[in-house]
């Protein structure tokens, strides 16, 4: 038998212009465009512009940008709340071939000028109310970037314009109908994200156009999310690009609500006036929905989808939010993963199960998303995968086109986090028999409050420096309205026993961002095992009883 010599399926089938392109989720706003020119793309106050005129300024901000010298490689950072300019700047900055960095706006000035310097950052569009903070960072950095000052009109209270030109007299210095650069390589860097570590600098994880493409379209699968939807911005987009919605909402044409501050009566007031659909955030946001609607004694006339992150709702937070005509989805995903990676996908039989089963349930981190090839739970340094058993506890490892490229301009840490091939994201975890993953604990010690990282060992370094303290550490409070707090444990050195926590927490709150300062201090000697190590397991009990 004469056996080909070549695979027939390889000969004259290659790619060319008519049957390839490259992945990018900013094709996403042309056809939104071209499809609904006339409806409404994002809302602000007073203000609403539809897409036609969405993608008009998209390419504006593109143009201005390369007018002043951004292209492929460079570092455009935003430093704002969630306004119209954050979602333009999600298109804007990469059709110049960019990268977009947006700035955790709760960091301390020595952080954001870190990244700036780390980022090598080109323009900096940065919000009024944040100038203070942005100032002290823009002392700190030494090649300066062009400032471009963001003066929205929903904000009035303090803060000084600090850049050479305000956003909108920026944006008109743009092309209308601007050839934006589209990439040809979908490998090409989208978006840098800085991660909190345990020790040292942040780590700038880099995004790749692919895969914020696939995890905009993850999201829509996920989700179930029907053309049109209505998507309140009660995340903050600086995390994780929004969890890639700012691209997703596009995808399905719908209509993105701004939304300066996470306050329960303008949350109420958007949503009856607006026709809010979907919101994401931590359990901080449903506690707010749940406060809000007690007070105003009120339930929402149609169901309002939530996706939520970071710890899972407890039983009376599930049964306060299906009251209140809410459905709420638990996702588990970091920084390296654009946003969500798994999701507990429900099953509709659960829905008969008494509450307590259903919030048991409901608090496993699920199954892969759609666009996830690989997730497992094994053991850290032999990448064995754990039985199935829900007993046996491993390290969750994921891996697939949803992982970040890596590291900026840290190769150490980016191959060590792919060491045999998955991504190692230092979260403990149990593999259900029905193949589901549940988390245990975080074998870091990041503590998340709010749906922001704390790292345990930089509170625990300021708690150092006071001169009181001989020995401290810190380890996460389970806490109703923001999930987790730091709660530190601290020995006291001999003739300082007058010191008291509000000292301390004085103390923390001169060297750390708010969200970061500790709510609990706990005083007595630490539990330490024979070779010297905090018995931080022992730490977590005792802050989960008091």
């Amino acid at each position: 038998m004469n056996l080909p010599l070549t695979n027939p399926y390889a000969v004259g089938l290659d790619q060319n212009p008519a049957n390839f392109e490259a992945l990018s989720p900013l094709s996403f706003l042309p056809r939104a465009a071209r499809t609904y020119p006339n409806r409404i793309a994002w809302i602000h106050g007073e203000r609403q512009v539809n897409y036609a005129e969405f993608y008009r300024r998209c390419r504006r901000l593109a143009s201005a940008l390369t007018a002043h010298g951004v292209g492929p490689g460079d570092t455009v950072s935003i430093m704002a709340a969630n306004i119209p300019a954050m979602l333009e700047a999600h298109y804007g900055v990469p059709m110049t071939g960019g990268v977009l960095n947006t700035l955790n706006v709760r960091l301390d000035a020595a952080t954001i000028g870190f990244m700036l310097e780390h980022a090598e950052t080109k323009v900096l569009l940065t919000d009024r109310e944040f100038a203070p903070t942005v100032a002290a960072a823009l002392a700190k950095v030494a090649k300066k970037p062009l400032v471009i000052d963001l003066d929205d009109p929903v904000y009035t209270g303090p803060g000084d314009l600090l850049g050479e030109m305000e956003y909108e007299a920026f944006l008109e210095t743009g092309d209308p109908e601007f050839e934006w650069r589209r990439p040809t390589d979908e490998w090409d860097a989208i978006s840098l994200n800085y991660t909190s570590g345990t020790t040292g600098n942040p780590k700038g994880v880099v995004f790749h156009h692919r895969g914020a493409y696939l995890l905009a379209i993850g999201n829509i699968l996920a989700w179930n999310m029907a053309n049109g939807p209505i998507y309140l911005w009660t995340l903050p987009m600086f995390h994780c690009n929004g969890w890639c919605l700012p691209w997703t909402m596009s995808a399905v044409c719908g209509t993105h609500v701004c939304l300066r501050r996470v306050e329960a009566s303008k949350i109420f007031e958007l949503i009856d006036a607006h026709g809010v659909t979907h919101l994401c955030g931590a359990p901080i946001v449903l506690s707010t929905l749940i406060n809000g609607a007690q007070q105003q004694n009120r339930r929402f006339e149609r169901r309002l989808e939530i996706m939520t992150a970071a710890s899972a709702p407890p039983s009376s937070t599930i049964a306060a939010m299906e009251a209140l005509n809410c459905h709420v989805s638990h996702v588990y995903g970091l920084t390296e993963t654009y946003g969500p990676a798994t999701m507990c996908a429900w099953h509709d039989e659960w829905d008969a199960l008494p509450l307590d089963e259903r919030a048991v349930l409901k608090a496993r981190q699920g199954v892969p998303y759609a666009v996830l090839e690989g997730l497992m739970v094994a053991d850290p340094e032999t990448l064995e995968p754990v039985p199935a058993d829900g007993q046996t506890l491993g390290e969750v490892f994921l891996r697939g086109n949803i992982v970040m490229k890596g590291y900026l301009k840290n190769i150490k840490a980016t191959e060590e986090s792919f060491r045999g091939g998955w991504f190692h994201s230092g979260d403990l975890a149990v593999m259900h028999p029905n193949h589901y993953i549940e988390l245990k604990d975080r074998s870091k010690d990041i503590i998340i409050s709010g749906g922001e990282n704390i790292s345990s060992l930089e509170v625990e370094e300021v708690l150092y420096r006071h001169p009181a303290v001989a020995d401290a550490a810190c380890v996460a409070r389970p806490d109703e309205r923001w999930g987790e707090t730091p709660c530190v444990f601290i020995d006291l050195r001999a003739g300082h026993e007058h010191v008291t926590p509000d000292e301390l927490i004085t103390h923390c709150r001169q060297h750390l961002a708010g969200f970061k300062v500790p709510k609990t201090v706990v005083f007595g000697p630490l539990p330490r095992t024979s070779t010297g190590k905090v018995q931080k397991f022992v730490l977590r009990d005792r802050a989960s009883k008091l």
